[in-house]
């Protein structure tokens, strides 16, 4: 009958915040992949030949720094009016009303920008669509736009368009809450969500879908991202399919080292993660943060020289991903094989009365607190950018700081570690 795709959270020419600070970060890739992926999901929608093209929240990331950004998305409407597409669109939590002091007039005979102020309802005869929507007025919404919405156009396909973070998702703020029972009292054939950047659907009977970003940012958007291609048949069935936009993906690789015994043994395992995540993922660069996990003899010895760790794997990440790999962060998570063997091999002196504490502290929530109020002093002299990458009520992160201080320590008193 027709087809349409489902797009959100493109967060066109989205800041670069600190990621200079990371040696041989591809900087220039990941400034423009918003452009890119805007690109591809327009050539998507004229390879398909789609009916229309609806965008749900947050096409832009705030306020345009100039002009470019706005003029950029004007090119890409122009290919789709060119091809006759229509182009649905409802402002999310960034790019509120009250947060956009510059605009572009877009073409009304193809743009849709649905209204803050309540919902609105767009149909298109022709092809027997009702498409009803509502955009952010302020950026922190907290009611359920949802219920203002009017119930389904018998006989039409009805579309919901609604940006909001549903019953609550991690790392999203509750912007317009609602409930998947509320959604399915409209009696809608597809709700197009957006905000939460995590590919989602809530309930396959209704459709009500998240699409997830069309490019991942950071380290906390890993695998792929792009749209679905909706088709909708004449029965008012429709099947959903992903279709991915991405010009780059940031991946995670945890790297089991129990069994290794020498360096070699670490390096070796690490270059065989790297390479299975390339071939997992042939056609796109990548930035991958690897976390080395497992209980290893060389624990202390990572623990001590984690600089020297984390450029040796970023020299394997440029031999084995031939430009094709960057390693954004590498955590070591990595564990001693019993807190009894490291106390034993560390004696009654210095080392084992080191070594005693340190187990103390990671196994006694109380004292771990303690030391946790001491280093809030120390930072709370420090910069607030600095401040925020001290997460000190974790209990986790203080467990691994606490461990590799203590390897370090144990490094210098027993003459070990390199100058």
């Amino acid at each position: 009958m027709f087809k349409f795709i489902h797009a959100a959270d493109i967060h066109l020419d989205s800041p670069l915040r600190g990621l200079e600070k990371y040696e041989g970060a591809p900087v220039e890739t990941i400034r423009q992949a918003s452009r890119r992926s805007l690109e591809n999901l327009v050539q998507l929608a004229l390879d398909e030949q789609v009916a229309f093209v609806l965008i749900s929240g947050d096409l832009y990331d705030g306020n345009w720094n100039d002009f470019s950004t706005g003029l950029f998305f004007q090119t890409q409407i122009a290919k789709l009016k060119d091809a006759g597409i229509r182009l649905f669109l409802i402002a999310g939590n960034h790019d509120a009303a009250n947060k956009m002091t510059k605009s572009l007039n877009l073409p009304p005979d193809t743009v849709k920008m649905f209204s803050p102020k309540e919902p609105e309802t767009f149909p298109i005869d022709s092809l027997g669509v009702a498409i009803h929507g509502q955009s952010f007025a302020t950026q922190a919404v907290k009611d359920d736009l949802s219920k203002n919405y009017p119930r389904a156009i018998s006989g039409l396909f009805n579309i919901g368009m609604l940006h909001t973070c549903a019953t609550g998702r991690e790392g999203h703020e509750a912007y317009a809450p609602c409930t998947i029972g509320g959604l399915k009292q409209k009696e809608y054939q597809y709700w197009a969500l957006g905000h939460v950047h995590n590919r989602e659907v809530l309930d396959s009977e209704s459709n009500i879908v998240f699409p997830g970003n069309l490019q991942g940012r950071n380290i906390r958007e890993t695998g792929a991202k792009g749209c679905y291609l909706v088709s909708v048949q004449s029965d008012q069935s429709c099947t959903l399919e992903f279709r991915p936009t991405d010009v780059m993906r940031w991946e995670a690789v945890t790297v089991d080292l129990s069994s290794a015994t020498t360096e070699d043994d670490v390096l070796q395992l690490v270059s065989t993660a790297l390479n299975q995540q390339l071939r997992q993922t042939p056609d796109h660069p990548l930035a991958v943060r690897v976390e080395l996990k497992g209980q290893v003899p060389l624990h202390q010895h990572l623990m001590a020289e984690s600089a020297r760790w984390t450029n040796e794997i970023r020299s394997l990440g440029i031999t084995e991903g031939q430009d094709r790999i960057w390693i954004e962060k590498v955590k070591i998570r990595t564990s001693s094989p019993s807190q009894d063997a490291r106390l034993a091999f560390c004696g009654d002196g210095p080392l084992g009365e080191l070594a005693s504490l340190i187990s103390d502290a990671q196994t006694n929530p109380a004292l771990l607190q303690d030391w946790g109020c001491d280093l809030k002093w120390i930072r709370s002299k420090l910069p607030q950018l600095v401040q925020d990458e001290i997460p000190v009520d974790d209990p986790d992160w203080l467990s691994s700081i606490i461990d590799e201080a203590g390897a370090m320590l144990m490094e210098d008193l027993r003459g070990g570690k390199q100058q």
